[in-house]
């Protein structure tokens, strides 16, 4: 079965987003994102406009970054998890299956965000914390 090369969506003001999907692991970035060439997102993950992943960062399958989000290098991000628009995700940072990382989070370097926690808007979770409010 041949895959899709883009996808475009318009946004309820109009604006066009395009999708093209990454040359390593084949899942899709908006036009307007930034994800380092060594960087995976795995098959049906989308990166949306202006976010940004850093070198060796392996988003998984069906994960969603939101909007204007950053994953820095070498951070993971499990299957199915969201990252809000804003939010950052620190180097070898994790994020577990299914998570929601709020919308302006942020996730220190080398933190974990256990599998289906949620991490309240504007949060901070430390390392050590296990994806608890540590605000």
């Amino acid at each position: 079965m041949r895959r899709r090369k883009y996808e475009e969506f318009e946004e309820d003001n109009g604006t066009m987003l395009r999708y093209a999907r990454h040359d390593n692991g084949g899942g899709f970035v908006e036009s307007h994102a930034h994800v380092d060439p060594t960087a995976y997102i795995g098959e049906s993950a989308y990166v949306d406009r202006d976010a940004v992943i850093g070198a060796g960062a392996r988003i998984g399958t069906g994960a969603w970054i939101d909007r204007g989000a950053v994953v820095h290098a070498a951070a993971v991000i499990g299957s199915a998890a969201h990252v809000g628009a804003g939010a950052v995700v620190g180097r070898d940072a994790k994020i577990g299956a299914r998570a929601k990382v709020g919308a302006n989070a942020h996730v220190w370097d080398g933190a974990r965000v256990d599998t289906d926690k949620v991490i309240p808007e504007g949060a901070v979770v430390r390392p050590g914390s296990r994806g608890r409010r540590a605000a």
